[in-house]
């Protein structure tokens, strides 16, 4: 997250939607809600910097009124409207090598399939690697240039790599018809060839990129039915969402442009 405006007791950390206006920095320090499973989260993000993993926030406690203390990592963070910067192949290939990085050091760690992690955004194929869930621009920390850490594991739980790349797909690439993704990105972007660069960057093997696509049409579905979760329990932020960004037509449009251009996308992941 970015720093934005001064506040009595910190200062107020912007972006992303379900801790808004609730994360503050003091210092080299972050103090935002804790997740439930916040201490099952914590030994995860300790056991990745055991094995190498230093591109993450380190946990450094839990206070009495419910909310969680971690290390500040220092950078840029793309905000909706997101900037060319964050867009460029560079940028995207970084992205894709950060993940894979993250997904190397996870695979040494055991998990805890009972540590209560949450299940909205999480693989439903299940998995023993912890996956981050929600690589989207806004949990990524720029410096020059270049993806350099990720923030927010809120909605980490278990599930294959291929799923937690098929999430940083809908984002990075991103997988939007032109229409809607006119809505946060910068036109001109050549979205074929970019989840070929994602996928080369983060060295998926050629035999399992066909299911890469598979699994990007089942992640926007998830996406799809957790939006309509939080619609139906009347949450402001998602109800003002889906107004603002035309409403299930646009998640129809979406599910209808991924299937007519599927064989671009293939033949662009096997080329």
């Amino acid at each position: 997250m970015t720093a934005g405006g001064a506040a009595t007791d910190g200062e107020a950390l912007v972006g992303g939607m379900a801790n808004a206006g609730a994360v503050f920095r003091r210092g080299q320090l972050v103090e935002r809600p804790a997740p439930h499973n916040a201490r099952a989260l914590h030994a995860h993000l300790l056991a990745l910097k055991e094995h190498g993993f230093d591109a993450a926030p380190t946990p450094i406690r839990l206070t009495a009124d419910g909310r969680e203390q971690l290390t500040f990592i220092s950078g840029d963070v793309a905000l909706p409207p997101f900037p060319r910067w964050a867009l460029t192949t560079t940028a995207l290939a970084s992205v894709g090598s950060l993940l894979r990085r993250l997904h190397r050091a996870g695979a040494a760690i055991k998990v805890d399939p009972d540590a209560g992690w949450p299940t909205e955004l999480a693989d439903p194929a299940g998995g023993s690697l912890l996956c981050h869930n929600d690589v989207c621009p806004e949990n990524v920390v720029f410096r020059n240039g270049r993806a350099a850490a990720l923030i927010d594991f809120d909605q980490a739980a278990p599930g294959r790599p291929v799923w937690d790349l098929a999430m940083a797909a809908r984002y990075w690439v991103p997988m939007l018809d032109p229409a809607s993704a006119s809505t946060f990105y910068p036109g001109g972007l050549d979205a074929p060839a970019r989840l070929r660069i994602l996928a080369d960057s983060y060295g998926l093997p050629p035999q399992e990129r066909p299911e890469l696509l598979d699994v990007i049409e089942q992640a926007t579905e998830t996406c799809r039915a957790f939006v309509a979760r939080r619609v139906a329990g009347e949450d402001p932020v998602y109800l003002q969402a889906l107004e603002e960004h035309g409403g299930w037509d646009r998640w129809d449009r979406i599910q209808t442009w991924l299937t007519a251009t599927r064989d671009d996308f293939m033949a662009a992941l096997l080329r």
